[in-house]
């Protein structure tokens, strides 16, 4: 067995797919079928859409070669995605450079617009989902399949159109000397799961190690710095992998918010997250200070996301839920507007906006159309509250499907890493 199989064996993902009843999945689909109706999802794309995606999909190849020399040729810098092992569409992937003064960090995100725009009835229906709906073993996409799983994936060994986010760092402070924001074509060298980044990372002959390494010391030195200015981190156990990721994206995405607002001048779609009162705060912390074994840590009052953190990295494991919803409570939800005022509270960011899912979040798609356009859309005041509104939407239509796979005795987050299958009665019933 290989490392990475080994890796994988070692997960939730390496059991195999939870096993249900014929019966159990129809009452699965019933429940579908009245959440999608509840909050207004549509689950099938119709006739047209599909078309239009199949015309427009027809012979990616020969574009890809028609356009390459419009476009930054990077198909033999090294390039790799990194996903959760059920993932279906790959919309983000990572090259990292470390040179005598600078780290050059690019992110290549699929270049969605260059097949939808707002002339198209896929762009329509888009708007009208506002983004892709994951359940449990069950996802309902922003995109047609052909886009969301193929031609706008960076599926590895394949050429695809990007946009990429080219980000020179400074070696001391991480802070940005350039940006540039350009479209290309890359070919991505392999795609990894979250268990195998993990694993190469310990492995100094597998492949990709020594970009990984570097990635990660990037990335872990971003998320220290994040802290020390007030980010608020609620995960503080979380895993290298899912590090490199968090980070290179943040940093991608206020990275092009930063240059639509202040090199450009533009309006972009903003992630805007207003901060709870300071009597709000003041309730949050009392009631994480009440808790057994937990302190917060004297010299950190003064910011509540400081102390938040602190008091995350010293309590006991058993409390760790408890501290995370006692936050969860008083923090208002974030909304996309077209104006930054306010910033991201829980980030610490003066401007932020989305751009690296432009697969499975309209807000994403609507700025890769700005930032390409230069010019925003008529309607962006209506469009940030569509995807703000449909967001909710998901987000509520996950959580009452994942409290009714409990209450069928099925773990949501097996289902989700493992996925169902559907197995005969006596089959079922001797698993039971």
């Amino acid at each position: 067995m290989s490392d990475d199989a080994q890796a994988d064996a070692g997960t939730a993902e390496g059991q195999g797919p939870v096993e249900i009843s014929e019966d159990l999945a129809r009452h699965l689909e019933n429940k579908r079928e009245e959440l999608f109706e509840k909050f207004e999802i549509r689950d099938e794309f119709a006739d047209e859409v599909l078309e239009e995606a199949e015309d427009r999909t027809e012979d990616v190849q020969s574009e890809i070669t028609a356009e390459i020399d419009e476009r930054e040729d990077l198909r033999d810098l090294t390039t790799w995605t990194t996903d959760p092992i059920d993932a279906q569409d790959f919309d983000d992937a990572i090259s990292v450079e470390e040179r005598d003064d600078e780290y050059v960090l690019w992110v290549h995100i699929a270049d969605v617009t260059h097949y939808v725009h707002p002339e198209s009835t896929m762009w329509e229906e888009a708007v009208e989902r506002g983004n892709t709906v994951y359940l449990p073993g069950y996802t309902i996409h922003m995109l047609p399949p052909v886009l969301a799983e193929s031609v706008c994936s960076l599926v590895p060994n394949e050429e695809r159109f990007a946009h990429t986010v080219e980000m020179h760092l400074d070696k001391e402070t991480l802070t940005y000397e350039t940006i540039d924001i350009y479209k290309s074509v890359i070919e991505s060298d392999e795609r990894l799961t979250y268990s195998q980044a993990e694993n190469r990372l310990d492995e100094p002959d597998a492949p990709l190690h020594e970009e990984n390494v570097l990635v990660h010391e990037l990335a872990d030195r971003m998320h220290e710095q994040r802290k020390e200015d007030g980010s608020l981190v609620l995960n503080p156990s979380r895993d290298r992998a899912h590090t490199i990721i968090e980070e290179c994206m943040l940093k991608a995405n206020k990275a092009v918010t930063h240059e639509l607002m202040w090199n450009r001048g533009v309006e972009a779609m903003y992630r805007v997250h207003p901060q709870p009162s300071p009597d709000e705060w003041s309730k949050a912390l009392q009631e994480i200070q009440d808790l057994d074994g937990v302190s917060i840590p004297g010299d950190t009052w003064d910011d509540p996301r400081k102390a938040v953190n602190a008091t995350l990295e010293e309590a006991p494991g058993r409390q760790l839920d408890k501290i995370q919803w006692a936050v969860m409570k008083v923090m208002p939800r974030a909304r996309y507007m077209n104006d930054p005022f306010g910033g991201h509270h829980a980030l610490n960011f003066e401007i932020y906006g989305h751009f690296t899912s432009p697969i499975r979040r309209l807000s994403d798609l609507i700025n890769h159309w700005i930032v390409y356009q230069n010019d925003v859309p008529e309607n962006l005041v209506e469009l940030c509250d569509r995807a703000s509104d449909k967001q909710k939407d998901a987000e509520q239509c996950e959580r009452e499907y994942k409290t009714f796979l409990q209450e069928v005795g099925l773990d949501p987050m097996a289902v989700n890493n493992r996925g169902i299958e559907v197995v005969e009665e006596s089959e079922a019933e001797r698993t039971l």
